[in-house]
């Protein structure tokens, strides 16, 4: 934009002669030709017209857009002070020059010629050209070019105005990017994003709405939605958010046409105010602008499913547990039903033999029905005892195993105040084993080790986990500075219901005879070491499982 002259500005040669013929017309001098006079107020005007001329002329050269004048053939006749300034040219540059000056070549020529065809149908032009200033600068010049007519009608001259539009173009550019930038990112978005207007009108949604469309064989999904989380969750989400209310990962299925089973969505409403966009709002006085509905649904179906498989899984692990339960339970009383007749029997038979009337051939046959009953009951017990799963062989890291046991009893150990030295060996190959046996094994003698320190009293409290390969096989040591297990235990600890605790509380004894059980399905073996003195120290090797598990 240019800045209007001020009065101390020289004045250009051709206001210097407006500004004497003005002078010479207010006052001409005594005997000067009427003819003169008259000429030359129909050049200059009437000084006492409101509207002269020189009015005309003034308000063009201070005009703040570039204002130039040419002739029929472009050649520039007069160019206005904004001019100068714009392009750099000062006016005695460009007159005489054609206004092709101004071009850097970076304008199609297509435009120039439709430019032509417009202005020489005697039609007023406007566009937009590349132009360049003196400097070499280039800018976008908003351009509009009149033709001027004589009496005649033909065309005499052309009016030509423009401004830098450059800052413009700009900002719409940087606007279409942001806006581009945006379009990409919500196209990308693995969820449904569409806003809704207050009538529940779809106004932008991005590719995974549309998809959603398509899954949906033409129906809208925003209605679809909307229906669901309605009736399934008792929310009208637009009301909601027309009433401002946001809501949000609200579970609600839909089903589509064709499709095996429903799909899950959670569903996310926020209000979304616009501004007045009249031309009232300009100066920031807008009234309320319309409240829009954003809503996100993001497809939870996989997660759900999952859900329901586990909560199916677990049904079905209480059910089987309820019929071994239920199982075990008729087992057992029918085996304490027969358990009481050979009881019955025994108090028979201490009764005759108290009393001295029982032969050594009666008390043979009642021992020998003593003896079936108890059978019997001995069947019907082994009966009831459900079978172990059989865990699949899969291949497994050893120091994996040891580490996750370790992160459970990470409470107990600080509790007990026990440092672990854990020492797994650096390369360690994997080998086909149950994973879920090994973990029950070596939680176990952790356990152990936990329970004799804890029952040491020592002050200093250690636990050291190391594995190494020796020979092929994986070999674990689990050594602890604890009371230790006297040199003629160390095999009968593994025996059945062997119970070496002071505290025997909620123990059976049958933890270490299920931990060489373990081991030896692993073609391994286990020992408690000899030669280790403070404390215990248990060695085990572990194998790949039998083939044929």
């Amino acid at each position: 934009m240019s800045a209007r002259p001020s009065p101390e500005s020289p004045e250009t040669p051709v206001q210097l002669v407006a500004t004497a013929l003005g002078e010479f017309l207010a006052a001409p001098p005594p005997g000067t030709p009427g003819e003169v006079i008259e000429a030359l107020t129909l050049m200059a005007g009437n000084p006492r017209d409101p509207l002269s001329p020189r009015l005309f002329f003034e308000a063009v050269e201070q005009a703040p857009s570039a204002i130039s004048i040419t002739d029929a053939r472009a050649t520039i006749l007069y160019a206005n002070r904004a001019f100068e300034i714009l392009t750099g040219f000062s006016r005695v540059e460009v007159i005489g020059q054609n206004e092709a000056i101004l071009s850097n070549q970076a304008t199609p020529d297509n435009v120039y010629q439709h430019l032509w065809r417009t202005i020489q149908r005697k039609q007023t032009w406007t566009g937009t050209l590349v132009n360049r200033t003196k400097q070499g600068g280039d800018y976008l010049a908003e351009l509009i070019i009149a033709p001027v007519l004589d009496r005649t009608g033909e065309i005499k001259y052309f009016l030509g105005m423009h401004r830098d539009v450059t800052k413009l173009h700009e900002l719409e550019g940087e606007l279409r990017r942001q806006k581009a930038r945006i379009e990409t990112v919500l196209d990308a978005a693995p969820v449904v994003v569409v806003l809704l207007d207050a009538a529940g009108r779809v106004i932008l949604a991005n590719q995974e709405y549309q998809r959603l469309v398509g899954d949906l064989r033409g129906q809208e999904p925003a209605q679809t939605l909307s229906t669901a989380l309605r009736e399934q969750v008792g929310l009208d989400p637009l009301a909601e958010c027309l009433a401002g209310r946001a809501f949000k990962d609200l579970e609600v299925s839909i089903v589509l046409p064709g499709a095996s089973g429903p799909r899950w969505f959670s569903c996310s409403g926020t209000p979304a105010d616009e501004v007045d966009p009249s031309a009232r709002g300009f100066f920031g006085r807008q009234k309320p602008g319309e409240r829009r509905m954003l809503l996100l649904a993001n497809e939870v179906t996989a997660r759900r499913r999952e859900v329901d498989r586990a909560h199916l899984e677990n049904l079905r692990a209480r059910l089987a547990e309820q019929q071994l339960a239920h199982g075990m339970r008729e087992a057992l009383a029918a085996a304490i039903y027969q358990i009481q007749a050979p009881m019955n029997v025994i108090q028979a038979a201490a009764a005759m033999a108290r009393g001295g009337n029982a032969s050594l051939a009666t008390l043979a046959g009642m021992l020998d029905e003593i003896s079936r009953s108890g059978a019997r009951a001995l069947d019907t017990l082994k009966a009831a005892l459900p079978e172990g799963p059989r865990e699949p062989g899969v291949m497994v890291n050893v120091n994996d195993l040891l580490r996750q046991v370790l992160v459970l009893a990470t409470d107990r150990l600080l509790a007990a105040g026990i440092v672990v030295d854990w020492r797994p060996a650096h390369l360690l190959p994997e080998l086909p084993g149950h994973q879920d046996s090994l973990r029950s094994l070596f939680k176990h003698l952790i356990d152990n080790a936990i329970q004799a320190v804890g029952e040491s009293g020592r002050p200093h409290r250690d636990l050291l986990l190391a594995t190494r390969l020796v020979d092929g096989a994986v070999e674990v040591a689990i050594q602890d500075n604890g009371r230790g297990i006297p040199f003629e235990d160390r095999y009968r600890v593994f025996e059945p219901f062997y119970i070496g605790w002071r505290n025997r509380r909620g123990r059976a004894g049958m933890g270490l005879a299920m931990a060489q059980e373990i081991v030896t399905e692993h073609g391994g073996s286990i020992e408690v070491d000899p030669d280790f003195q403070d404390g215990c120290r248990i060695l085990l090797t572990l194998n790949a499982v039998s083939a044929d598990e």
